[in-house]
């Protein structure tokens, strides 16, 4: 829900400039390399966008990779931004997080983008550590035994791993506290940091250890991307889900309608919830359906003052991140506008367009279309306008035998 996004004041960094050689460099970076049929950037990205609790996400991609994002990644949300990239992983942090300054964050997750199977359960752990003023670490104990060796590959030793933890990304922080510190350790000439959680220590920031996932695992060499394909692209049959919405409105006085986020001029406007968008409320229960996650009256009720003529969009946009918190994948969304006036096709692009932006998807997987109802019922008698939204999302997972 927008308002409680803003009241917490999240933010991401998804460090995405690095060249990633050890995978193997003649297949160009490791983050836009495909897994499942996506690139890895694109899932990672997924994970933070379905999240409820995040307001802004700055995205550090190498100066000469904007196509290869732009390809992975289609169309960004207007709260995500890229910024380019620096030098070393610190350098792309520090400028990452100096653009996300802007959005006044109170706290910042920063994660690796090749570690694209963060879950929304770590990812909540890390914020709630995070909120309570310490730097939040996901880690998990070393199981393995540990050896020491010499420079000629001979064991020197075998090293006591009691608490020892592998760190993991993402990394939680106070934004102004992480901010402070690596701008005065770029100012120190100290560049030499692996992780968010080292420049914290070095600043004397508290980092606490939250529980990593043993999912959550780092792109690194190319054999991890083949396991991370095989692991998404198994075969199953795949779980297609298919939501249906209605919603219909009454004319009311007015001057123009809000139709799929466009205001038309008209000589009536739509009474009832918030701005009586029929489009756009239709979109919202077939967003919702295709996870058993309610209807528009579930989660902004009508009865809540709040909500009177607030925008529409802000409903399709929470629908849209409950899907993506729950893995899925919006595959395409068809809505069926259904009066006599005003007429639709002019301002079917920029409707398409407003679609787009909610969705986070291309313009070729969104349909408006508009239909009369042949001067029949109330539609037909000018008194209101109908609408029927279909979409289509893809799960993670298969469907049960």
């Amino acid at each position: 829900m927008e308002r409680s996004v803003a009241k917490h004041r999240i933010a991401v960094v998804l460090v995405a400039a690095g060249r990633g050689e050890r995978a193997g460099s003649h297949e160009g970076p490791k983050q836009y390399r495909p897994i499942g049929g996506r690139a890895v950037i694109a899932r990672t990205l997924d994970a933070f966008l379905g999240h409820p609790g995040i307001a802004a996400i700055a995205i550090a991609i190498h100066p000469d990779d904007t196509a290869l994002f732009a390809e992975a990644v289609g169309p960004l949300p207007r709260h995500v931004i890229t910024v380019p990239g620096g030098a070393t992983r610190q350098a792309s942090t520090l400028l990452a997080l100096r653009a996300l300054k802007a959005f006044d964050p109170e706290t910042v997750l920063i994660h690796d983008a090749v570690r694209p199977f963060a879950d929304s359960g770590l990812i909540a752990g890390v914020i709630e550590k995070a909120r309570s003023g310490v730097g939040a670490l996901p880690a998990l104990a070393v199981s393995d035994t540990l050896k020491r060796g010499d420079t000629d590959a001979r064991v020197t030793g075998t090293v006591d791993r009691t608490g020892l933890f592998a760190a993991q990304t993402p990394q939680g922080f106070p934004f102004r506290a992480i901010f402070d510190a690596h701008e005065k350790a770029a100012a120190s000439g100290r560049d030499d940091f692996t992780d968010d959680a080292a420049v914290a220590e070095w600043a004397g920031m508290p980092v606490e250890i939250v529980a990593g996932s043993s999912d959550n695992v780092k792109l690194t060499w190319a054999r991890d991307i083949a396991m991370a394909d095989e692991r998404l692209s198994r075969a199953a049959y795949p779980d297609v889900r298919t939501g249906n919405g209605y919603d219909v409105h009454a004319f009311g006085p007015g001057d123009h309608v809000m139709l799929c986020g466009i205001a038309i001029p008209h000589v009536k406007a739509l009474s009832g919830h918030s701005d009586a968008d029929v489009g756009l409320h239709a979109l919202t229960d077939a967003l919702l359906a295709t996870c058993g996650a309610g209807d528009i009256g579930t989660h902004f009720p009508p009865s809540d003052p709040q909500w009177k003529g607030a925008a529409s969009r802000l409903f399709v946009e929470h629908a849209a991140k409950i899907v993506r918190a729950k893995g899925g994948r919006i595959a395409n969304a068809d809505i069926t506008l259904i009066c006599e006036a005003p007429k639709i096709g002019p301002h079917r692009e920029k409707m398409v367009k407003a679609l787009t932006d909610m969705l986070g998807i291309a313009a070729d997987r969104v349909s408006v279309k508009a239909t009369t109802n042949e001067k029949l019922g109330f539609v037909g008698r000018s008194e209101g306008i109908a609408a029927i939204a279909t979409v289509s999302v893809l799960y993670p997972g298969s469907v049960p035998a």
